[in-house]
């Protein structure tokens, strides 16, 4: 019997969805409150070197992802999607509530920063495991030939769960008080985690399991080891080439989302409340280039919209981001004009996001999917875009030049694009759903 799309399609990507969107938003409302954290957590006799501290932390939690996504990469393949990335979702609600919790510098020294350290790790760690989990999740649920359109949905709650964090923190700080914030009520964004994650939970435990894992386990041909089987086979070959191109992805998705709030705060001035509307706002307009793009891609593949995205961003970051810095000026802000460059930044982003989850997808076989598309992508982004705030920051902090802060985002996204252009194969006319179909039949 055919191997079909099941008709509740929609709402499993609504579902997905929404637990993403809450697991960004407990990884990002670290990077939020940067500054405010360098301020509770380190000693403060040099404040850029506290908020470099901080920003280090912040990309640890990358850097530690790939490890996530190789321990539950193996979960995913072995034991099941859906609980796998039930158990990652309450790891990171547990880690992220808890930093609301944690005793200040000023109260048990560095002690506080270990335990900050230690929860960024948990993070990191089960953020590693989610991604893979939905976009595997979703991809075996959407039919073959709109695949990118309805991964797409799912590539906005990176996004969203940014905006979510920028608006948790507005209303805070408006309802507290700029004072009582700094004080205390900056724990509210994160004490929050504990109820979103118990919705989240709630709503992924009404799915089930995706029909293709179901049937590759009905016809017993679940991989034994998938570590062997992704990493010491001609799989290989696979994950370095996904591996390219995520990193140019990467770092195209946090030049142009995250480092542009740290812009507009550390290069323009801006405060953190007015830098939060006029990020907050780009996003949520830019958004829908996530699902368009996703939407492109099926129609004239993944390889030209994403390729094109690194392109376009390596050769205008510098003179994007030079204009935002002369229209958001301390006392001078040209706020329609700063929401439309960042919307320009974060189209970019759609170019080079919306498709790649239905690219990964189809890129590796359903037995080592998780392990495979987890691995690359947290490589790529975790360690080539995880490193863009650190970097760039720092490069400002040294020189004071917006040009030398922008080597890395423009280099990196540059050099993959020419080796991509090479290595990187066109996916979309793959049929995931016949590929089971043929070894149903077999």
């Amino acid at each position: 019997m055919a191997i079909q799309v099941p008709s509740d399609f929609r709402r499993v990507i609504v579902a997905a969805s929404v637990g993403n969107i809450i697991e960004w938003y407990d990884f990002y409302i670290f990077g939020s409150l940067a500054a405010v954290l360098s301020v509770k957590f380190f000693e403060q006799s040099h404040p850029v070197a506290a908020l470099l501290s901080t920003i280090a932390l912040f990309t640890a939690g990358f850097l530690i992802r790939p490890l996530g996504a190789f321990l539950f990469g193996w979960m995913g393949d072995r034991v099941g999607r859906k609980y796998t990335f039930l158990i990652t979702l309450s790891g990171m609600g547990l880690g992220t509530g808890a930093i609301g919790l944690i005793p200040t510098y000023q109260s048990i020294g560095l002690t506080a920063a270990f335990i900050l350290f230690g929860l960024r790790m948990i993070q990191g760690l089960c953020l590693g495991g989610e991604y893979g989990g939905a976009i595997t999740y979703v991809a075996e649920h959407v039919p073959d030939d709109r695949r990118g359109y309805y991964t797409g949905w799912l590539q906005t709650s990176p996004t969203l769960g940014i905006v979510v964090s920028l608006a948790v923190i507005v209303l805070t700080r408006t309802w507290a008080g700029n004072q009582a914030f700094d004080e205390w009520a900056w724990r509210v964004p994160f004490l929050l985690s504990f109820l979103l994650v118990a919705i989240a939970i709630y709503i992924r435990l009404q799915l089930q399991e995706t029909p293709i894992f179901q049937e590759i386990k009905a016809q017993g041909q679940m991989t034994r080891n998938p570590w062997r089987e992704a990493f010491l086979s001609a799989n290989i070959k696979y994950i370095l080439i996904a591996i390219v191109v995520l990193i140019g992805q990467g770092v195209v998705w946090y030049s142009g989302q995250f480092w542009a709030l740290y812009f507009l705060q550390q290069v323009s001035k801006v405060d953190a409340v007015t830098s939060a509307y006029i990020v907050g706002a780009a996003l949520l307009i830019a958004t829908p280039s996530l699902i368009f793009f996703g939407w492109l891609s099926d129609q004239i593949g993944r390889k030209s919209v994403i390729l094109g995205g690194m392109l376009l961003a390596a050769i205008t970051y510098y003179p994007l981001y030079l204009w935002l810095s002369m229209v958001t000026q301390p006392g001078h802000i040209n706020y329609p004009v700063a929401v439309f460059i960042i919307f320009i930044l974060v189209c970019y982003v759609g170019m080079v996001y919306g498709p790649v989850g239905a690219f990964l997808a189809e890129f590796f076989p359903a037995r080592i999917r998780y392990t495979s598309v987890s691995v690359p992508y947290h490589i790529g982004n975790g360690w080539g875009g995880g490193l863009v705030p650190f970097i760039t920051s720092a490069a400002f902090a040294a020189t004071g030049s917006i040009g030398y802060a922008l080597i890395y985002p423009i280099v990196v996204p540059a050099v993959c694009f020419v080796i991509a252009v090479f290595i990187m194969p066109e996916t979309r006319k793959t049929r995931i759903w016949e590929q089971i179909e043929a070894k149903a039949a077999s």
